[in-house]
């Protein structure tokens, strides 16, 4: 009979041991554009044979996303708690993804504050997905660890919503080996593909998604300024799509660049603009922090501060061609900077220079 572990590949850890006398409780922090996918496929996860399956506990800041989810999947499956104390003190894995540095630091203050009130007495695993600057991940690890019985693990993931929706995200992982082991089984295949073991150092993970991150980031730049490059030229759009699809076959890039081709710039489906601008801030401090510049990566930044800005001002006009922008909308700035409309390439009229 096959191996659990084989079957799975993509897990780098040997099985953990068969679970004791209760199975996990799992939390979910942070009901958002991925954390919905994520959290309904945990939800759906296979049950462990012989244990009952214990509702995924979630909390979300705001009521009407995860109350989605129960009219989904319902009360058997997801059930929603009344405040971060109750999924801390009743949870054995706490699962965060949230929208920034400044969020994760507050709910993980109050997490560390319910649990000096009440210590815990058997093993919590903290489990951190979201994309965060490395230094940050330090902090909390430092909180943490002074409570005991309590672990924290970096877990960020690679893919879009779309991604998420199919449980296919790459999931990577730095810190306690034992922990990570644990939630690796828990997390594969139900939300991702396969696991990158980045050891312990609880930094490097957080420090990987930003590396993947700036390519992702620095391909998309360049596909803006081909694709306003070819606008000038008189190449219609949907032939460069075509070649993007034939020289750079990655899924997430070729959705990017599709997006690019035909104004498909909601951010609501995508990537918000809003969490590109804070992954390239963090790209670029990243980057200062090792003396290794990253030329596209400055113009990035620029290019989406400059599609918020007009997009900002499209919103205060009340004209907005969508009310989030995705990341996609990087395109702007190239546009602009072409003499071109920011994002409606119906607009545009090719120039095209005649034979002599």
């Amino acid at each position: 009979m096959e191996s659990l572990h084989a079957a799975h590949s993509g897990l780098p850890y040997s099985r953990p041991a068969t679970p004791g006398l209760h199975p996990s409780q799992i939390g979910f922090v942070g009901i958002g554009a991925m954390g919905y996918f994520m959290a309904r496929n945990l939800a759906n996860r296979r049950v462990i044979p012989g244990f009952a399956h214990a509702p995924l506990l979630v909390w979300n800041r705001s009521p009407e996303r995860p109350q989605k989810l129960v009219k989904e999947l319902g009360e058997e499956r997801i059930r929603i708690v009344q405040s971060l104390e109750e999924l801390v003190n009743s949870c054995d894995v706490i699962i965060t993804n949230l929208a920034n540095d400044a969020v994760v630091k507050s709910i993980f203050e109050q997490f560390a504050k319910t649990l000096e009130q009440t210590p815990p007495t058997r093993n919590k695993i903290f489990v951190e997905t979201s994309t965060i600057f490395p230094q940050l991940a330090g902090e909390i690890d430092g909180l943490l660890s002074k409570i005991p019985h309590t672990h924290f693990i970096t877990s960020p993931v690679f893919g879009t919503p779309a991604v998420a929706d199919k449980a296919q995200l790459v999931i990577v992982m730095s810190g306690d080996y034992r922990s990570k082991k644990e939630v690796a089984y828990l997390l594969v295949p139900s939300m991702g593909r396969k696991v990158i073991d980045l050891g312990e150092n609880i930094e490097k993970a957080p420090t990987f998604k930003l590396i993947g991150n700036s390519m992702i980031l620095g391909a998309i730049e360049v596909f803006g300024e081909a694709y306003t490059l070819g606008e000038k030229a008189g190449i219609e759009s949907d032939r460069v799509n075509e070649l993007v699809k034939d020289i750079f076959p990655a899924p997430g890039l070729m959705a990017y660049s599709d997006r690019m081709a035909h104004d498909k710039f909601d951010g609501t489906v995508g990537f918000a603009i809003e969490g590109g601008i804070k992954d390239a801030t963090h790209i670029r401090r990243l980057t200062a922090t090792y003396d290794s510049p990253m030329p596209v990566i400055d113009v990035a930044h620029q290019h989406l501060i400059t599609a918020r800005a007009i997009h900002s001002i499209q919103k205060r006009e009340g004209k907005p061609v969508v009310g989030t922008l995705d990341w996609s909308g990087i395109i702007a700035g190239s546009r602009v900077a072409a003499g071109l409309d920011p994002f409606d390439s119906k607009k545009h009229q090719s120039v095209v220079r005649e034979d002599d």
